[in-house]
């Protein structure tokens, strides 16, 4: 189980970035920034992730050269496209489509929606040292919390000297 203060397990999965199909390596991240955060959420285009993933970038999360962030789904490269392209995410969204980098984080789901071996709503953080600083699950994969994933961890990501701001998560 991985718990806080663990070594984040690395992985290399297909992602969309900055529009284009890309191999995307956690190694990368974690060695040239001062903290990633890992956004996991079961699919592209549910209401409930769309809204936290809205609300980071438009939190600024993304602009901060210090931070990564990066988002995970049980979507295709496809779908993910079609999601990078609607919304205009500016972070990499990874294709997670077997569940093996949520199942390795500890935060997969059995099933959701008819599908198996899918990522539930989650946010991770991971300081340049590799160390887990902070793990946030949604119980629900729909219903949006006042204390929903990014906005829960936060304050870690500024206890490691990146000053973001509150995502405000409002509902598509």
């Amino acid at each position: 189980m991985v718990t806080v203060g663990n070594k984040a397990p690395d992985f290399l999965a297909p992602a969309v970035s900055a529009r284009e199909a890309a191999m995307l390596e956690l190694f990368d991240h974690v060695e040239s920034h001062q903290a990633v955060v890992l956004v996991f959420e079961p699919a592209d285009f549910v209401p409930a992730s769309t809204a936290e993933l809205l609300a980071i970038q438009q939190a600024g999360w993304t602009e901060h050269e210090e931070l990564s962030v990066i988002c995970l789904t049980g979507d295709s490269l496809y779908s993910h496209a079609a999601y990078a392209d609607q919304y205009n995410f500016s972070f990499p969204l990874v294709s997670d489509f077997h569940g093996s980098i949520a199942d390795s984080y500890d935060v997969l789901r059995d099933e959701w929606e008819g599908h198996t071996q899918i990522p539930g709503r989650a946010a991770i953080v991971i300081d340049e040292t590799w160390e887990i600083q902070a793990i946030q699950k949604a119980e629900s994969p729909l219903e949006l919390t006042a204390n929903a994933p990014p906005i829960a961890v936060t304050e870690s990501i500024r206890d490691l000297g990146v000053p973001v701001e509150e995502p405000e998560i409002q509902p598509e």
